[in-house]
């Protein structure tokens, strides 16, 4: 029988980087003051993992994770006071921890020195309380020095543990098998098996998943009992099992006793770590465990990489929601009946089914949406999972800046589907860096102006019709625009003579290379970053906007679509073809009036909408299309804003509004500048999604080309 550990380890992975989200987000809320429960929540999740690691035979991590959990004890038990220091070092542990189940997860060697150097330094903590507290000089039971069978009292004695184990019959089933246990206790010390066979059955009553042996195992060598008991905490509710500490000299008489004693089964003893006198383990063809590999062998052994994508390819998903999906698969079966049925009578002549066929087809259409909203609500999940990086990322580098910051986040229970979130993470994490480094100040210099200290750094995430928000503000010195406006007319972003809203200005900070930053820094300043962050946006279907107030602080707000596989759009056409613009894009949608309408020096249109003036651009122009309507007064205007730039999409018609099924267009073409992707609509017919910001960068550039044709010819 072969068993296949593969999903087992993607669980036990998916469990430890949980597992490891509990220790970091529990250490930096202890930076705030001791909380017993959080202690003891760190020490469970430890637990966790050092048992799971040791069961699938990640031993490396096992043995980093043992010392931190005996740290960690020694902070719940009260008997270690909880230090920043301490705390910083079982950060660092994490970090290393993460690493290590990473390069496990991914078949990978792990960086075992720099392993080994923060295990030194985690067992140096430890050596330092056994001299300042004796209460700690004792990690188990066993050691007491007034035992007479312990091995403390026998210093010149080797350490005998027996340990006899008898499973369940059905624990096999539960996906355990002994081999696995005997193989990893075996690493431990010597050992010796005696098998008693005495309960298998004649062999045509044989069970393949029915466990009918049971063991007496002894480990000969100085192994902790906790050590053991790990090894079988995964079935321990599944079996018997007696761990005894012997003599050395007690075990030999007890073994020979056994093996000569009248009436008892002859069995063989054979010593495992010997191979030559191995017994056979129970029949079953296991996959060997996978251990993290040094460097060394790893190149050694000449296996090459895998490629392992960092983004997860599974979803926990609330039973609510399966619930709901399979009671509205149960209605489709439904409906789908009393159709068959009125399709068959229609075929029979019966023409009076026609109302029932209309109320089934109606019926379908609500089924069917609330079946998508169904689906769709698998995928989402909540932000936090996206924000729970930042509490550590704003304590490291506040620290490292010398800055005093408070997070505040709210909203992270706002659900948003996983590929967005997946996605949406480097973003973030470009615009708080951002707000760290350039917006809030340092500590004096807020002093001086009148504010607290520590600065405010907040995360906010709400739901906004079809929508997600997300709003990174800060109240440091915000922008400054006389020098954001500088910088950008000598990179020639804009003309010297250009008049620009505070908007417009404060929105240049997204542009390729730009920086005002006075000294680079490894935290920003590149004028690498925040251009990242509109491109990564844009992807995603959505637009990203700044607005500042100087001395007082920023925000900067993310729109975002909930799902990326489905698009609420307005249906426009343009001569016989129809586009859809993302309704996260529009603004509004209006006739223009010809007393509105302006041109400059005969190539730009404009249209002053209240006290604001936008460009007007002619879809069918910029995409090579032939408009029914030449004279923009007969045609409908749809006001968009990408990027913090407002102008007016001029089209034919506005034909109604309706949720999209968005298809690649790459896939069978190839890419379009203006346009990010295509629709199958209910009549058959393809029709292309306009990409906002591409379509105004296409126009701009487009006008930039006449202009300098028209001054080549002057």
């Amino acid at each position: 029988m072969s068993i296949d550990l593969s999903e087992f380890h993607d669980v036990f992975f998916e469990e430890c980087f949980e597992g490891l989200g509990v220790m970091e987000s529990g250490l930096l809320t202890l930076d705030k003051g001791t909380d017993a429960e959080e202690i003891n929540a760190i020490f469970r999740a430890a637990h966790s993992i050092k048992g799971g690691s040791a069961s699938f035979g990640f031993m490396d991590i096992s043995s980093f994770t043992h010392v931190m959990e005996t740290l960690l004890d020694e902070m719940r038990d009260g008997r270690r006071q909880v230090t920043q220091p301490i705390v910083d070092l079982l950060l660092e542990s994490v970090d290393v921890l993460r690493s290590m189940v990473t390069a496990a997860q991914q078949d990978e060697e792990t960086n075992l020195d720099r392993a080994a150097e923060v295990q030194q330094k985690l067992e140096a903590v430890l050596e330092k309380s056994g001299d300042d507290d004796t209460s700690t000089q004792s990690c188990s039971d066993e050691s007491s020095s007034s035992s007479d069978t312990g091995p403390a009292s026998n210093k010149g004695q080797s350490q005998v543990w027996q340990i006899k184990f008898k499973p369940d019959a059905g624990m096999m089933k539960n996906g355990n098998d002994p081999a696995r246990i005997f193989r990893e206790l075996q690493k431990l010390a010597d050992m010796t098996i005696t098998v008693d066979t005495a309960a298998l059955p004649a062999f045509a009553d044989l069970e393949p998943e029915s466990s009918y042996l049971s063991w007496v195992l002894e480990l000969h060598g100085n192994v902790d009992e906790k050590d053991i008991r790990e090894l079988f905490s995964w079935v321990e509710d599944d079996s018997e099992l007696i761990i005894t500490s012997l003599h050395a000299e007690t075990a030999a008489e007890e073994n020979h006793g056994t093996a000569t004693a009248e009436g008892e089964t002859a069995i063989a003893e054979p010593v495992i770590a010997k191979q030559s006198e191995a017994a056979p383990l129970p029949d079953t063809e296991i996959q060997p465990p996978r251990e993290n590999r040094s460097a060394d062998t790893a190149q050694a052994a000449g296996t090459p990489k895998t490629a392992v994508s960092k983004e997860s390819g599974s979803i926990r998903v609330n039973i609510d929601k399966v619930d709901a999906l399979i009671n509205m698969v149960g209605e489709l079966v439904i409906t789908q009946s009393m159709l068959s049925q009125i399709s068959s009578d229609l075929a029979a002549g019966n023409t009076h089914t026609l109302e029932n066929m209309l109320d089934g087809i109606t019926q379908l259409e609500r089924n069917t949406r609330e079946l998508q909203e169904s689906v769709l609500q698998i995928r989402m999940l909540p932000i936090s999972f996206s924000f729970s990086r930042f509490p550590r990322l704003v304590r490291d580098l506040s620290n490292k800046m010398g800055k005093q910051i408070e997070l505040i986040m709210t909203g992270e229970h706002t659900e948003v589907d996983k590929t967005v979130l997946e996605k949406i993470g480097d973003p973030l994490v470009h615009l708080v860096r951002n707000s760290l480094d350039h917006g809030i100040e340092m500590p004096d210099t807020r002093k001086a102006a009148g504010k607290p200290e520590a600065g405010t750094l907040e995360l906010h995430a709400y739901h906004k019709g079809g929508n997600i928000i997300v709003q990174v503000s800060d109240d440091g010195a915000g922008l400054n625009r006389e020098k954001l406006l500088k910088k950008a007319i000598e990179k020639g972003l804009v003309s010297a003579n250009e008049e620009l809203s505070d908007e417009r200005i404060h929105n240049l900070i997204f542009a390729p290379g730009f920086s005002t930053a006075d000294q680079i820094s490894d935290v920003s300043g590149r004028g690498v970053g925040m251009d990242v962050v509109q491109r990564n946006i844009r992807d995603l279907g959505g637009n990203v906007s700044i607005t500042s107030r100087e001395g007082a602080g920023s925000t900067v707000t993310i729109r975002l679509p909930l799902t990326l596989a489905i698009l609420d759009g307005q249906l426009a056409r343009i001569g016989n073809e129809t586009y859809i613009v993302s309704l996260v894009s529009i603004v509004e949608s209006l006739q223009m009036q010809p007393d509105q309408i302006s041109t400059i020096t005969g190539q730009a249109e404009l249209y002053r909408l209240r006290d604001e003036y936008i460009p007007i651009i002619r879809v069918g122009d910029v995409l090579g299309m032939k408009s029914e309507q030449n004279c923009l007064q007969n045609g409908l205007l749809i006001v968009v804003e990408a990027d913090g730039q407002r102008v007016g999409l001029f089209v034919d018609d506005l034909l109604g509004q309706q949720q999209v099924v968005i298809k690649s267009l790459e896939t069978n073409f190839r890419q379009v500048q203006g346009i990010s992707g295509a629709t199958i609509l209910g009549d058959g017919t393809v029709a292309l999604i306009v990409d906002v910001p591409g379509l105004i960068q296409r126009h701009f550039d487009d006008c930039t080309r006449r202009s300098l044709s028209l001054t080549a010819v002057a």
